[in-house]
């Protein structure tokens, strides 16, 4: 009967020892959640403070002081629009719009000549430098 009454009372240390872990993990966890919800706190506070100076940084009537202390643009007025009667004409085309395009039959060359293969950080075989 001994035996039993020891076996029964290791069983019973070792559970509560297994409980008392448990409780330490899920206690360590708790606090790991916490930091994080902290941290994340932290981070939308700053957002929102940096959204707010952005605001600030960002608003028309700064902006306006800004540009005429800087710059000399003045505000357009409606007498400054012409009608399209008056604009010049369009000047003469430098490629007729038959020929092939000028810049595609450059890259094509460009292409053609170039090896795939190479990065250009290693030479072609058979090429000396």
């Amino acid at each position: 009967m001994r035996f039993v009454h020891v076996l029964v009372i290791c069983a019973l240390v070792f559970a509560a020892g297994y409980v008392y872990r448990i409780k330490m993990v899920s206690t360590a966890r708790t606090e790991r959640v916490m930091q994080l919800r902290n941290d994340v706190r932290e981070q939308r506070e700053a957002i929102a403070a940096l959204k707010a100076e952005w605001a600030k940084l960002e608003a028309p009537g700064r902006l306006q002081g800004l540009a005429a202390r800087h710059t000399a643009l003045k505000p357009i007025d409606t007498t400054q629009f012409d009608d399209f009667k008056t604009l010049p004409e369009r000047p003469p085309r430098i490629v007729n719009p038959n020929d092939p395009d000028p810049i595609a039959s450059v890259i094509e060359k460009v292409d053609a000549r170039a090896d795939v293969t190479t990065t250009g950080s290693i030479p072609p075989a058979g090429s000396e430098r």
